[in-house]
């Protein structure tokens, strides 16, 4: 299924019923007086998180949405049924926002969370309602109010604990069917991971995270070239960042490879670029330990780099569950913090 992440709907709630007028009209009663009932509310309109949904696309083809309106009013100071709400599934992670004015109307976080985004239309009043000691007649009635309506923006942010970031070919992808049950697209050539993807990492019996991949950032994505831009954000939910370097790239060096992500990234979101970040060097089964080590730690040295340095190859699995491990009990001690 292709991954969609933005949406535009309208979106209408149903209108309120009319109040009836009416009389009653029975025999040897000729006079009975006023029995129009009222009419019956509109229904509402929410979103609704669905975990069984995973993009956007199903609102490329229906996009307008309108709740049931309310019946209207009977005789016999019958009222009419009021409509029924709708529910419009989205994927959990979505974010609603107004188009028209930019207001945020807020974010579905788990599942099953239902979002209120237009209130059902006020139902009319029967001539019952208007009776009176002084208007024992009245033939005043009134019709129900029109349901809100609006047209919304939806954008999907993927839920997961720790996001990959680097640049084309890194290894990525790779990385992520070592280390979980997902199945991302992997091949020799560039961007062969076109949206984003997500993979449960199982660390022990009860202990598991989330992670996951974003297509490849390269020089000049902030400004629109190449796909890693438009996916960074499925990353701002994240708690940890894995920054994941080939230690022998086919075009510059690691020191200015590195440097190119944390431009891109600094320019798309200094909060993002303020996030947890680890550096992980990957096929180090390409180069003799004492090459690497020296590799490393000039790359360490002239970045001033601070944060945790690991080694991996996503080929063989080589320090792989030692840096699932040290992730599993950060993030562990992230949430005990909070």
């Amino acid at each position: 299924m292709k991954f969609v992440d933005e949406a535009i709907i309208k979106v209408q709630a149903g209108a309120g019923g009319n109040g009836c007028l009416s009389f009653r009209r029975e025999k040897f009663i000729p006079f009975g007086g006023p029995n129009g009932g009222n009419g019956g509310k509109g229904g509402d309109a929410y979103l609704i998180a669905d975990e069984r949904i995973n993009t956007l696309i199903d609102f490329r083809h229906h996009h307008h949405f309108i709740a049931q309106r309310g019946e209207s009013g009977r005789g016999k100071l019958q009222s009419g049924k009021s409509g029924q709400d709708l529910y419009i599934p989205v994927p959990v992670g979505t974010e609603a926002w107004e188009l028209e004015t930019g207001d945020f109307f807020g974010d579905l976080t788990t599942p099953k969370q239902t979002l209120l985004v237009a209130k059902g239309g006020r139902y009319g009043l029967g001539n019952a309602h208007f009776k009176s000691s002084t208007n024992r007649a009245p033939r005043k009635f009134t019709k129900g109010e029109l349901g809100e309506e609006l047209s919304l923006r939806l954008e999907l942010k993927l839920l997961a604990d720790v996001g990959l970031l680097g640049l084309p070919n890194a290894g990525k992808s790779t990385f992520t069917r070592q280390i979980s049950a997902a199945n991302p697209k992997v091949a020799s050539y560039p961007f062969t991971t076109l949206y984003p993807s997500l993979g449960v990492v199982r660390v022990g019996f009860d202990q598991s995270f989330v992670i996951a991949d974003i297509p490849g950032i390269i020089e000049g994505a902030s400004q629109g070239t190449g796909l890693g831009i438009q996916f960074l954000k499925h990353l701002s939910r994240t708690r940890l960042l894995i920054h994941l370097v080939d230690i022998l790239p086919d075009q510059a060096d690691p020191i200015t490879n590195i440097q190119t992500i944390l431009k891109e990234l600094e320019q798309f979101s200094p909060k993002l670029a303020n996030q947890e970040q680890w550096l992980v060097f990957n096929k180090i089964d390409l180069l003799p330990e004492t090459e690497l080590r020296d590799l490393c730690k000039n790359v360490c040295t002239h970045l001033s780099w601070q944060n945790p340095v690991y080694y991996i190859s996503s080929v063989t699995g080589q320090g792989c569950q030692s840096l699932i491990t040290a992730i599993m009990a950060y993030l562990e001690t992230a949430s005990a913090e909070n």
